[in-house]
């Protein structure tokens, strides 16, 4: 360490002009990233890079020995000694990027793309070079493609595999946000990316050019805007009102997005905010209460658009959709609103010249159907849409990346004669001091999905894969925050009286319930007295809880309740539309269970 940084010392002699070659040859040896030496030097990183390759300092790159296999085709690189590997000639090669570290908001469904895209190209007698660095996933095995660089996704690595390799071009947009990231530094690096071009990719992250495009098209979206100050915030939030989304841009997985209700919130949030700068700004959104969310994911040519099918999400707008349950096909969507977003997602990826795939997220309030944001890449729902629809969304999305058009497949949208529900997977059970509620920032790290012919059995078998098993009989403890004592609640509570659980609920969600006609004995808090709620749970007396949170503006914290159910291994909901689904699926699985089908049989039946 103590070398690194005399290092780091002396490089920073040189700050805002370029090093001599051989302190450079050094740095790079010690391990400094082209990108570091930039922002220590304050300089571009192509100045550095174009320096490196004059005077001869590359990467070399080694193989990996692989047990049992001869000669697998799987290097690492080292500045430290040359090359001892060789590159095919062959014309007929493509490069794909890979995710990099599985993390949360950058799942394993994009291992999933990147693998079928590498069986796709096979079949078109392409050589198949794949870039990734984790060896936990499927793209990483030796004989997925025909050679992996076991790097990581920079401009760096990648620009340097590529000018080895020369493939006919590099697949950018099955690797999730990380190798979007750096498409267009590629691109202005001499890379033929293939498919959707970064100008579209930066289109569609920019929020004012996008928004002028939906504008121009006649599509809703919800008013924003972006702001680099806390002025700025202020005077955006007065003109929109509240309440409002707000996230930085350019992240992962939605984090640090949060939902704002006032002014005293929005200040907060500003000022806590790090690294907000005009290139960096914050996004302020009207957030869209109550809305029911929905996605759709589209394979386009860039002259056309094939839409699939339409995901309503479970849980209302607001749950970031990563850690939302969806439904394929909907089950609480007017036949118009579907519709209107078929159309809005072929008119999106028409208008924007989308090769590849893309995924549009919609939210539905107030008759409504408005955007809320379009990515131009594989999402983390194409895998669930190809197996529920039985159609492989990559292999025809990659064969258009190379010349093909939509109009030579026969695709027709099909209709889909059971349910696919997916459900997240969430890590509570690790951090038992985190309190387990849903929100606008991404928590889940993988997902599970459940088909049956009923949506009730469908979310059952989901729930029960999440290891989140609903019982089916038992006892049901109810507590409601007051905004959300709806009718939709008393329904869901009334299901489980009809199907014979007994009903335990606080003060408040009891008189509701009373009001609605569901009899639920009383239950005390933890700060009212014993035996409470906190007992209840340890005692084993209760068997399904459901909690939609307090918040901020509750006395008394009710995150011991999640939090318990989470040390008991209780399940839980938090939501009101999860309340509801977990009622239908309590009554579908106690009617009997599907036997079981293969998803080949599934798919035999569309």
């Amino acid at each position: 360490m103590k070398e690194l940084v005399e290092r780091e010392e002396q490089v920073l002699k040189y700050k805002g002009q370029s090093l001599p070659d051989d302190l450079l040859a050094l740095a790079k040896k010690d391990g400094f990233a082209d990108a570091y030496l930039a922002r220590i030097l304050n300089i571009p990183e192509k100045t550095i890079r174009e320096q490196r390759t004059r005077a001869g300092i590359v990467e070399g790159w080694h193989a990996v020995p692989v047990s049992g296999v001869e000669n697998a085709a799987y290097y690492y690189s080292s500045y430290n000694a040359p090359d001892t590997t060789g590159a095919s000639s062959n014309p007929n090669k493509v490069m794909i990027l890979g995710g990099g570290p599985n993390r949360i908001g950058q799942g394993i469904e994009f291992d999933y793309c990147c693998v079928h895209a590498a069986f796709a190209l096979r079949g078109m007698n392409y050589e198949t070079v794949m870039v990734n660095c984790n060896p936990e996933t499927v793209s990483t095995d030796y004989d997925t493609s025909d050679k992996l660089y076991f790097e990581p996704l920079t401009v760096e690595d990648v620009l340097q595999i590529y000018q080895k390799e020369k493939p006919a071009g590099v697949i950018c947009q099955f690797g999730g946000q990380t190798p979007l990231n750096i498409a267009r530094q590629l691109e202005e690096a001499g890379v033929n990316i293939l498919g959707t071009s970064p100008a579209v990719i930066d289109l569609a992250e920019d929020r004012d050019q996008f928004n002028r495009v939906m504008k121009r098209l006649g599509i809703p979206m919800a008013e924003s805007d972006m702001a680099v100050n806390m002025d700025d915030a202020i005077r955006i939030a007065g003109k929109i009102g509240y309440p409002l989304m707000v996230r930085p841009s350019y992240v992962l997985g939605g984090r640090g997005m949060e939902i704002v209700y006032d002014e005293p919130m929005l200040r907060n949030y500003m000022a806590a905010a790090v690294d907000v700068t005009p290139d960096r700004p914050i996004l302020i959104d009207r957030y869209l209460e109550n809305a029911i969310e929905a996605e759709a994911d589209a394979i386009a040519d860039g002259e056309d658009a094939f839409v699939p099918a339409v995901m309503e999400h479970i849980e209302l707008a607001g749950i970031h959709s990563g850690d939302s349950a969806c439904v394929i096909p909907p089950v609480g969507i007017p036949e118009k609103h579907i519709e209107t977003i078929y159309e809005y997602t072929r008119t999106i990826a028409k208008e924007m010249g989308v090769v590849g795939l893309m995924n549009i997220q919609y939210a539905i309030c107030q008759d409504v159907v408005y955007v809320l944001e379009a990515n131009p890449r594989a999402s983390r729902t194409v895998p669930l849409v190809s197996k529920v629809c039985g159609i492989s969304m990559v292999n025809l999305a990659t064969r258009i990346m190379l010349g093909k058009k939509l109009s030579d497949f026969d695709l027709k949208r099909k209709a889909v004669p059971h349910f696919g529900v997916k459900e997240a997977v969430f890590p509570f059970n690790m951090f038992p001091e985190v309190d387990p509620v849903l929100g606008p920032e991404m928590r889940s790290t993988g997902e599970v999905l459940g088909i049956d012919f009923s949506f009730g059995r469908a979310f059952y078998k989901a729930q029960d894969a999440a290891g989140s098993r609903l019982p089916i009989k038992g006892t049901v403890l109810l507590t409601i925050a007051p905004r959300d004592r709806s009718e939709q609640m008393a329904v869901a509570a009334r299901r489980f009286k009809e199907n014979g659980f007994k009903l335990l609920a606080t003060s408040g969600t009891a008189a509701f319930l009373k009001e609605n006609g569901v009899e639920a004995a009383v239950i005390l808090k933890l700060h009212e007295g014993r035996p409470n709620i906190g007992d209840a749970i340890k005692n084993g007396e209760i068997h399904l809880i459901i909690n939609t949170p307090a918040g901020k503006l509750s006395a008394h914290d009710d995150s011991y309740i999640r939090k318990s159910a989470i040390k008991h291994k209780i399940p839980y909901i938090t939501t009101i539309a999860a309340a509801v689904a977990a009622a239908e699926g309590v009554t579908a699985r106690r009617e009997g269970e599907t036997p079981m089908r293969s998803l080949q049989e599934w798919h035999a039946g569309l």
